[in-house]
């Protein structure tokens, strides 16, 4: 047992604990209304929402499996960070379009706004069911990180023994989102972001130092880790596979129910592109971040005999704990482990917030009880939020971590299938509901199929074109022939069905 680092790594929870529940009161509003309780009165400036968003795209699973990536396949774990780059001029272009629809309809989830464009509650549905499939396994991979970093403090063993510190981290988070909504991750949020930037920071300027610089730490890593392979033949290989996987990424991150629960919450569109341009700072965390990777391959902690039982337990995602463990004083592996468990609860919180939301405006209200007051709403959306939470941690005490990680690829190529509906539906009135489920249904399926002949194992799908073979993102494929379809088909439906949309800009 880690006494220094377990330690401080429960004075930073108990006081993020206090925070959240504090938080109640912060910017106070009637929490009996769904979009104070769910989007914070959508009153968050630009320096909330930065906090609130970076808390919300960069978590706890982030910063344990990027480096592991890194860790373990090399150059290829790189993609997230131009991923992360390309998604701020779309944040810039697209969203504040989307926010202003938004606050005009009184809309809290893109199903909202889906339900508003096209009239066609079915669309909103599998919209919205899509949305809390997707996030239920992105919740639990939160638990994969929080158990990671618990383990490495020596707490870390089979049954309920194993289990109990992620049941009493998840019953505080369950309770302060329960209390305090979107306003609870949003503080904490700030306290989050510090930590991470203040650990990130350290390790990449004490780690060079110990190993003689960043020479000697490239030096160590394989050559074929350094770079990507070239393509063989003719195939374009891992050059085509790289790109898809950051565009793909790109698309799909802002259309999470968490993501768009951030924006919607935001004070104005002018915040939105603030954060736009002031976003990237996080994508620059997130290169050293990913270096971090490299550096535990300088220092050969996975042959050393003091972590075999992390690596064993764990795989590659221990190389960051392992980082820390050999290079860190023991209070200061205490800081570093809870700001990667608070990342956990961050987006957590949000994401459970997010689908709360979908089934207490979506559900409960579009087919259960059209009536609802948004006291009943927001009262529902409260109890959802707490089963969101049970079943994720649910998910992640019963089910493998190597079937977590096939869902949430699946979640991954589901979730971009939403983009026609709730971005193109914002320029193209010539979009029809019925055409846009069917594309849905197409992508969704393909991109499932696809998935299914690598047993769920990987993200890449080979398409061969006039001989030439093309691996790529799965979710890109799958999406490419959902907007096929959804245009097509909203053509020949055009004579027979009205595409207007049912409310205007």
């Amino acid at each position: 047992m880690n006494w220094p680092a377990l330690t401080v790594f429960v004075v930073l929870f108990i006081f993020v604990t206090v925070l959240g529940f504090w938080a109640a009161r912060w910017r106070a509003g009637d929490l009996t209304q769904l979009h104070e309780w769910g989007l914070g009165g959508r009153r968050f400036g630009t320096f909330v929402t930065w906090f609130l968003l970076g808390g919300d795209l960069y978590t706890a699973y982030t910063f344990i499996a990027v480096p592991a990536l890194v860790y373990g396949a090399g150059a290829l774990g790189f993609f997230a960070v131009p991923y992360t780059i390309l998604i701020y001029p779309l944040l810039y272009m697209i969203f504040p379009r989307l926010w202003t629809l938004a606050h005009k309809h009184g809309y809290v989830t893109s199903s909202d706004v889906v339900l508003g464009r096209y009239g066609n509650k079915w669309l909103a549905l599998a919209v919205g069911v899509t949305g809390i499939v997707a996030t239920m396994p992105y919740i639990a991979l939160q638990l994969v990180g929080m158990q990671v970093v618990i383990g490495a403090m020596g707490i870390a063993g089979d049954g309920l023994i194993g289990d109990l510190p992620l049941i009493i981290a998840f019953v505080i988070l369950a309770a302060f989102t329960y209390t305090s909504g979107l306003r609870a991750p949003a503080m904490i949020a700030v306290v989050k972001d510090m930590l991470i930037y203040l650990v990130v920071i350290a390790v990449t300027v004490f780690v060079p130092l110990k190993l003689g610089g960043f020479g000697p730490i490239f030096s160590a890593v394989p050559a074929a880790k350094l770079t990507l392979a070239a393509p063989v033949g003719d195939s374009y290989g891992l050059y085509s596979t790289y790109a898809t996987l950051a565009l793909g990424s790109a698309l799909a991150l802002f259309l999470y129910p968490h993501s768009l629960t951030a924006i919607l919450s935001s004070s104005s569109p002018g915040a939105i592109r603030r954060n736009a341009a002031l976003l990237p700072a996080y994508s620059m965390v997130l290169g050293l971040l990913a270096l971090l990777g490299f550096m535990a391959v300088a220092l050969h902690v996975g042959t050393d005999p003091a972590f075999a039982d992390g690596f064993k337990r764990y795989g590659n995602n221990f190389a960051v704990p392992a980082l820390i463990l050999a290079v860190f004083p023991a209070w200061f592996a205490g800081v570093a482990f809870a700001a990667i468990a608070i990342g956990a609860l961050v987006p957590s919180a949000i994401m459970s917030i997010a689908c709360a939301n979908i089934v207490s405006r979506t559900i409960y209200r579009g087919f259960l009880a059209p009536q609802a007051t948004s006291a009943q709403e927001s009262a529902v959306a409260k109890i959802a939020s707490l089963v969101v939470k049970l079943g994720a941690l649910v998910f992640i005490i019963f089910v493998p971590v190597p079937y977590a990680l096939q869902f949430q690829l699946l979640g991954g190529l589901w979730m971009i299938q939403v983009l026609p509906s709730v971005i193109m539906g914002l320029y193209f009135r010539m979009l029809n509901g019925w055409a846009l489920l069917a594309g849905w249904a197409v992508g969704t399926c393909l991109g499932t199929w696809m998935a299914s002949t690598t047993s769920f194992k990987a993200a890449v799908f080979t398409l061969s074109f006039m001989g030439i073979s093309f691996p790529g993102y799965i979710a890109l494929w799958a999406l490419a022939a959902n907007i096929v379809v959804s245009v097509v088909l909203s053509l020949v439906l055009k004579p027979f069905v009205a595409a207007a949309p049912v409310l205007a800009d």
